[in-house]
């Protein structure tokens, strides 16, 4: 099985706001976005199991177009807070990079 890291052509993180990190996914051409973008190792469930959030709270989209999918999750720490890791929310994609499709 490939790996996310081997099928997307860029992958990242980013904050969405003080509450929120959002998550990139492009794929390099329209065979592997049909083919990948409703796997369900991204769909909300495994997303909030991998990261530790509430499935309801995940949010999901698909940008066909772009071949893009974009998924967001609450923090656990608001942004900027004294428990908070990572301020822009930029190293959170890791976790993603070894999920199986």
């Amino acid at each position: 099985m490939p790996k996310l890291s081997d099928v997307c052509a860029h992958v990242r993180s980013k904050n969405a706001g003080p509450f929120w990190i959002t998550l990139d996914l492009w794929f390099p051409d329209d065979a592997s976005f049909q083919r990948y973008a409703a796997a369900p190792q991204l769909q909300p469930d495994a997303v909030a199991t991998l990261y530790g959030v509430q499935k309801e709270q995940v949010k999901f989209f698909t940008l066909p177009d772009l071949r893009v999918v974009k998924i967001s999750y609450p923090r656990r720490q608001p942004q900027g807070g004294a428990l908070e890791r990572d301020m822009h929310g930029g190293q959170q994609f890791v976790r993603l990079l070894d999920v199986e499709l």
